[in-house]
């Protein structure tokens, strides 16, 4: 009944099958990773964000590499801002607003220099490309909580003076000319003593885990359908050439039956005997003339 599914025709269906659902799974593995990375962070944030500040001591590996799992830690810094070398990063948007964000070197009681990113800025109105005020650091000893952040990649655009196009930290401690730990920055949390005018603060990380776990399951889903779509659409050929069978086979039967009748009526005639032939009455004429013909004359 299911031969046909050995044809190319079927063959080929089967085909582009599988290649959808391979596609559908592939798509949705990716949903998975994804939603693995988002709970990661989620993780980071609920564990580093709001936990007692560690010292510079405990954190100086940081500052040169980074670990995953200590992003967002506070960490609590003694030292002076370095406003000379003060640069706003552009194209830095916040709650769908564009703007700018701005950086200091912040160099510590111990010698070493970090970068502390102090906080937001809008576009100005005066003066296009850049704020229209950027506040001053404090000035003077200072302690500083910020909340370790993983620098960002070089990008292939240019800035203006006094602008950076990405917290790329490795250029941007070229542009200062002297030392800087470049495995990590600090976003500000909180300074001591406290500036009267200074970039608005950031607003804590999202910690909802999105839409990822759905997406993935819909994908996996459309995988399976596509394969009992083309099951269904087997059996539904399976049953039209059943029917079609059918019809075939009672077509010949009624042929056959139609046949056989006028062959038995055929053989009936063929056994019937002859039916004789009825004389008709002689003439007066006919009689008189056999009469003769007896006479000889």
């Amino acid at each position: 009944m299911y031969r046909f599914l050995f044809s190319s025709k079927w063959l080929g269906y089967l085909l582009l099958a599988a290649i959808f659902a391979a596609a559908c799974v592939f798509l949705g593995r990716w949903q998975m990773d994804r939603r693995a990375e988002t709970l990661a962070e989620i993780n980071r944030v609920v564990t580093n964000y709001s936990a007692t500040p560690i010292s510079f001591d405990e954190a100086r590996d940081e500052f040169s590499a980074l670990d995953p799992s200590k992003e967002w830690t506070q960490v609590e810094l003694q030292g002076t801002y370095d406003p000379d070398g003060q640069r706003i990063v552009r194209n830095r948007p916040l709650n769908g607003q564009p703007g700018y964000e701005v950086v200091v070197p912040f160099k510590l009681e111990t010698g070493e220099t970090v970068v502390i990113d102090r906080g937001w800025l809008p576009i100005g109105n005066k003066n296009p490309g850049s704020p229209d005020s950027i506040p001053a650091p404090p000035a003077g000893p200072v302690t500083a909580v910020v909340r370790l952040k993983h620098g960002e990649p070089q990008l292939d655009r240019g800035a203006p003076d006094g602008q950076l196009a990405s917290i790329d930290l490795p250029t941007y401690a070229d542009q200062l000319g002297y030392p800087v730990l470049t495995g990590a920055y600090g976003q500000l949390a909180s300074e001591s003593p406290a500036p009267a005018d200074m970039p608005f603060p950031f607003p804590k990380p999202a910690t909802e885990e999105g839409t990822h776990l759905s997406y993935s399951l819909q994908w996996f889903a459309f995988g399976v359908l596509m394969f009992v779509g083309f099951g269904y659409a087997a059996r539904q050929q399976a049953r039209n050439a059943a029917i079609d069978a059918e019809d075939t086979a009672e077509g010949e039967e009624g042929l056959t039956d139609s046949g056989s009748t006028v062959h038995s009526a055929a053989a009936a005639a063929r056994r019937r005997p002859p039916v004789a032939r009825k004389r008709k009455k002689a003439t007066a004429e006919e009689e008189e003339d056999a009469l003769l013909d007896a006479q000889g004359y």
